[in-house]
């Protein structure tokens, strides 16, 4: 099984298809033996190139018909939204998908499109599976470890703090809605926001896994205005604008709130915001209230220069890449989490 290798597809080279790309290319677990783009600036370059490594001898193409007949054992997916219909003809072409699109767990808000999912696994005889930090790792396998060690669970919030102007690229600004003007976030759709069925989703999976049964999830939203200009490498947050976000996903259990998911994105001090908002560094923090009591914080580390590059986009690339020998290994179907059980990475120490 050590000596294994797997022939892999990236499709997409942003942020997280980077990440892909270079553990790729330096993992001998792996083959990397085609890059989809959409970015035509990219068509023709090594993939190398692309994700700021040596050459790969892998040349990015937007040729997806190509892509599709290509002979691969897995597809890493890593489009913001998926496509379904685009997963599931890669499924029913014979390759396994392994994403950090979403569709970790089979909830009901994805019933229709999980049953597609299903159908195309059985046709290729293949396995889909997703992953990524949050929602995934820190939303459902971080707290489902970390209930090993108690004896009773009242409540189980999961925090997400991001700092933006620090631990983020800077077009999570626009991205995110900094820079508005109060009413008008609060009344308008948000990324995030749009986002809640798919933290239901590691909500579901999490309750699953602890043997009970959802009655709802509902979301709230608060903001934080700027109380003076912030300045940064693309601008300014004006003043009075919107600076700081909170979002509150709840899952009830037996009329009981029982998991409780917060994000809270800032992009700057408490001593500049109103209300005073101090979320602290960024990280992500599980507590479990209860008989003990336990809290468990993932953040990244600092170097010897005092610096750290948050790793957000690592961990969510690489909470689903190790996934992958796995789910090719698997039976097929829709995989998560819970089917897959205990994963042991392959080719980490080298």
């Amino acid at each position: 099984m050590s000596e294994k290798t797997y022939r892999v597809i990236q499709w997409m080279t942003g942020d997280v298809g980077q990440v892909g790309v270079r553990h790729f290319a330096d993992n001998p677990v792996y083959d990397l033996v085609g890059v989809l783009v959409h970015n035509k600036d990219k068509v023709g370059k090594d993939a190398g190139e692309i994700a700021g490594i040596g050459p790969t001898g892998v040349l990015a193409t937007d040729d997806v018909d190509s892509i599709v007949a290509m002979d691969a054992d897995c597809v890493f997916y890593t489009p913001i939204i998926m496509d379904v219909d685009t997963v599931c003809r890669l499924l029913r072409s014979g390759k396994n998908v392994v994403t950090t699109s979403g569709f970790f767990h089979p909830s009901p808000d994805f019933a229709t499109d999980g049953d597609k999912i299903r159908a195309a696994c059985a046709d290729g005889g293949i396995s889909f599976h997703a992953g990524g930090i949050h929602p995934g790792y820190a939303g459902d396998i971080l707290p489902l470890t970390l209930a090993r060690v108690v004896s009773r669970i009242d409540k189980i919030k999961v925090l997400e703090v991001v700092n933006v102007l620090a631990d983020a690229p800077l077009d999570h600004i626009d991205w995110l809605g900094f820079g508005k003007e109060k009413d008008r976030f609060l009344s308008e759709p948000t990324i995030l926001g749009l986002g809640t069925v798919f933290f239901a989703q590691s909500m579901y999976m999490l309750a699953d896994g602890l043997g009970v049964t959802i009655d709802n999830v509902t979301s709230e939203l608060e903001a934080a205005v700027a109380t003076e200009d912030i300045a940064h490498e693309l601008g300014v947050i004006p003043k009075g604008t919107v600076a700081a976000q909170r979002h509150r996903w709840t899952a009830a259990v037996d009329g009981n709130p029982l998991i409780v998911f917060e994000a809270l994105y800032t992009t700057t001090t408490p001593d500049h915001l109103d209300p005073p908002w101090d979320f602290g560094k960024t990280l992500y923090r599980i507590e479990i209230e209860g008989d003990p009591s336990t809290a468990l914080t993932l953040e990244g580390v600092e170097g010897p220069d005092g610096k750290m590059t948050h790793p957000g986009y690592d961990w969510t690339a690489m909470g689903a890449i190790n996934a992958i020998p796995n789910v090719c290994d698997a039976g097929p179907g829709w995989v998560n989490h819970l089917d897959l059980g205990l994963i042991q990475p392959r080719g980490l120490v080298r």
